[in-house]
């Protein structure tokens, strides 16, 4: 592996593990002690791995050349604990891609700060490399997760302002929602990336 994997990988899991935290820490803090009695609210990945989405799942993706893709346990929430379950549960969806961006926004910061031009550099030294990729990760980690699809935490949009009528159809998509979210990574792998392009160009600007 070369030291742009390394710096990949080193920047993959505690962006994962901060986003699924956060969910977990912001659920506590409205009232839904779940996650902490869990022992989830922990920054130790191995807390967090899920056996199908965080080594399963990311193998037979690079084994099929479709990139790489994989996701950690999700943390326990019980909507009935928090002070007022509305808000409070699209609040702790959206923590999770607020902790991305803000992750993002601070390697930017950082590069733009402290290493200037050193993008432009053909070899980059090991601490802008591994902000580049905090970066970079983050945004894709943020948009991804702001589809509203179910299980992602975008659905938390939709269920927010849609009208109780439609709820019943709602609940039905819902459980397709994940199936449906891996037809399109397998059969349509370059659709996501015209989704992330976008935020990844602004992010850019940035640096």
């Amino acid at each position: 592996m070369t030291s742009d994997d390394w710096a990949r990988i080193a920047a993959i899991i505690p962006s994962i593990v901060l986003h699924e935290v956060s969910h977990g820490a912001v659920a506590n803090h409205f009232g839904d002690d779940t996650a902490k009695r869990a022992g989830r609210l922990t920054l130790n990945p191995i807390a967090h791995v899920d056996l199908f989405g965080t080594i399963i799942l990311p193998v037979l993706m690079a084994l099929t050349s479709l990139g790489a893709f994989g996701y950690a346990k999700p943390v326990p929430m019980n909507p009935r604990k928090l002070r007022n379950p509305r808000q409070h549960s699209f609040y702790v969806s959206l923590a999770g891609p607020g902790t991305n961006i803000a992750l993002a926004l601070g390697a930017a910061l950082v590069l733009r700060i402290a290493y200037p031009g050193v993008l432009v550099e053909p070899h980059l030294a090991v601490v802008p490399l591994l902000l580049f990729w905090l970066g970079f990760v983050n945004v894709v980690l943020a948009v991804f997760n702001l589809l509203p699809i179910p299980p992602l935490d975008g659905s938390a949009f939709v269920e927010r302002v849609l009208p109780n009528a439609w709820w019943p159809t709602w609940l039905k998509f819902r459980q397709y929602g994940f199936g449906l979210l891996l037809v399109v990574m397998l059969a349509l792998p370059g659709s996501l990336n015209r989704v992330f392009e976008p935020a990844l160009r602004q992010w850019g600007r940035l640096l």
